[in-house]
């Protein structure tokens, strides 16, 4: 009985299961979760990047038709017609630990590509997320219970009267809907605390 080597199909596997789930541990708990705190997407997105990592790993080692693939990616579309809308950041995170799995899962990379690469994602979102690289700003949605005569003519001073009534800088706003029947305004606000 001989030892077990990297050229093993099994000890590759468990090499880039190693890689995947610490890659993907690190993008969600050690970045994502730690700056947002929302358990929630952390671990659902943990757990996808799991199951889509062993899924991957079975179909790259069969013959797996394009057809098939399209249907793959279709069924993961019905997943996001059927939950709740989640944030763009959200989005990029669970994209990101997606990705993770497609990266590490796919036979026939080397494992120091796929570690290359890997490490090139984290140190991206890293970077691109951190609260020093980028001023971070928050959003609200806002509905006003009227239209203010200068929401649209004068933004300077909507943007002034929101921070005064909001307590906070706001950077930005941008009108979602002016409803004049029912006298709303609709309002998404950037801001700064």
């Amino acid at each position: 009985m001989t030892g077990l080597t990297i050229s093993d199909p099994m000890v590759e596997i468990l090499i880039r299961f190693a890689l995947n789930t610490i890659a993907m541990a690190c993008l969600m708990f050690g970045m994502f979760y730690r700056r947002y705190r929302d358990k929630e997407l952390a671990t659902t997105a943990a757990m996808f990047n799991i199951f889509a990592f062993a899924v991957l790993t079975i179909l790259s080692s069969v013959e797996f038709s394009i057809a098939a693939g399209f249907g793959l990616f279709a069924i993961l579309a019905l997943f996001s017609l059927r939950s709740e809308q989640i944030s763009k950041l959200e989005i990029s995170y669970f994209f990101g630990s997606i990705a993770i799995a497609v990266i590490c899962s796919v036979q026939g990379t080397g494992l120091g590509l796929v570690s290359m690469i890997v490490i090139f994602v984290l140190v991206a979102a890293w970077i691109l997320d951190h609260p020093s690289i980028l001023q971070s700003a928050d959003s609200a949605k806002l509905t006003l219970d009227r239209i203010e005569p200068h929401v649209l003519a004068d933004t300077n001073q909507m943007r002034a009267d929101l921070s005064a009534r909001l307590g906070v800088d706001v950077m930005h706003f941008q009108v979602v809907e002016l409803n004049y029947v029912n006298d709303l305004a609709r309002i998404t606000v950037f801001y700064r605390a």
